[in-house]
């Protein structure tokens, strides 16, 4: 059976977030409708592609929407890294939505933590080190997390979304959407697999960052 998804793109353009609906997706063989490569080659010179929101077209918008706020990972989402959990837990989030009827993915161009996929591969070399993830991006002259998360609260509303389930560790992302007055009605962890190369940046993030990984990390919850 074809899966149909209704697709949005956000559009950054002299530092304001633009939303424009472009059409439509099918993940049944992974062809893009050819309007949204017409659209993306019309889009001015200096447009940055961004964000991705992706929809399923049989979510009802006006009850608990599940949403997976996540951003972009390279090397876990592509390369399946084992240094970090984000590939897991973005496809744990899609195998959720599959399960449960439908979703939300709001994927943010914030690699790193907001530092950039150069940075963070400098952060991985000073990793080596024997410093955190936390220690390597401070050294790099950065906070400890560097995303924002007004273009996700932006889809959101845009989408005219207004009580949602979050799949989500992170402490930040439910405040974000709290404060953009849209109701956060259920968290759901969403965890990937413990191994012994991320086994540190995971406790890093639970310990430095404050996520919500105490489950995982003692052993009474497993990766999904």
């Amino acid at each position: 059976m074809k899966i149909w998804l209704f697709i949005i793109i956000c559009f950054l353009f002299n530092n304001s977030v633009f939303t424009s609906e472009i059409t439509i997706i099918q993940l049944h063989n992974q062809s893009i409708d050819q309007a949204l490569l017409n659209n993306l080659e019309e889009s001015q010179e200096d447009t940055e592609l961004n964000e991705v929101n992706i929809l399923d077209n049989n979510v009802d918008q006006e009850n608990n929407v599940i949403v997976r706020v996540h951003s972009e990972c390279l090397t876990g989402d592509v390369f399946e890294s084992l240094r970090c959990d984000c590939g897991e837990q973005l496809r744990g989030s899609l195998r959720h939505f599959a399960a449960h009827g439908g979703g939300v993915l709001l994927y943010l161009a914030q690699e790193g933590r907001g530092i950039g996929l150069g940075n963070k591969l400098r952060a991985y070399s000073l990793q080596q080190q024997n410093l955190d993830t936390v220690e390597a991006d401070n050294t790099l002259g950065f906070d400890a997390d560097e995303r924002q998360f007004d273009a996700a609260v932006q889809m959101l509303q845009h989408l005219q979304i207004e009580r949602v389930q979050l799949l989500t560790n992170n402490p930040n992302k439910v405040q974000a959407v709290r404060d953009a007055g849209i109701q956060v009605i259920d968290r759901q962890p969403i965890y990937g697999t413990l191994n012994d190369y991320n086994l540190s940046y995971v406790k890093t993030k639970a310990t430095r960052s404050g996520h919500w990984l105490s489950e995982l990390l003692s052993g009474a919850a497993t990766g999904k």
